[in-house]
């Protein structure tokens, strides 16, 4: 199996998107309207695909100014453990960099640290709320 081909602000489909985040995550299975939130919020989005099929994705929304956050870093199950989380995120980077920004942020759970701080990022802490 070849390295999944990235693609960077992409035409996305819904169905896809959200049929790849139940397969990763779990779930109802519900189709959600990432086109149009992506549109109207995010600085930029990643995907991986296998052929025409979308294994992989990562976005970042952002203030407006310096600060962009990144957001549903996944990979298809099938996919994992080969480096495109990793190459997701790296691209996503250089994206949010070349639009301007000057930090990235990241949330995440704590079994997930090695894996951001091989991206490069450094631990903080952070505080959540559920609303």
């Amino acid at each position: 199996m070849s390295d999944p081909v990235l693609r960077v602000r992409f035409p996305v489909d819904d169905v896809a998107l959200s049929r790849l985040h139940t397969a990763a995550f779990g779930g109802a299975g519900d189709v959600q309207p990432w086109a149009a939130r992506l549109d109207r919020y995010a600085v930029t989005w990643v995907g991986a695909f296998d052929g025409d099929e979308l294994v992989g994705f990562v976005h970042a929304c952002g203030d407006g100014g310096a600060h962009a956050f990144v957001l549903d870093t996944v990979v298809d199950p099938a996919h994992r453990r080969r480096g495109t989380g990793r190459r997701l995120v790296e691209r996503l980077v250089a994206e949010v960099r070349a639009a301007g920004c000057t930090w990235l942020h990241v949330d995440f759970e704590p079994h997930l640290d090695g894996f951001y701080r091989a991206c490069g990022f450094t631990p903080t802490q952070a505080g959540l709320l559920r609303l």
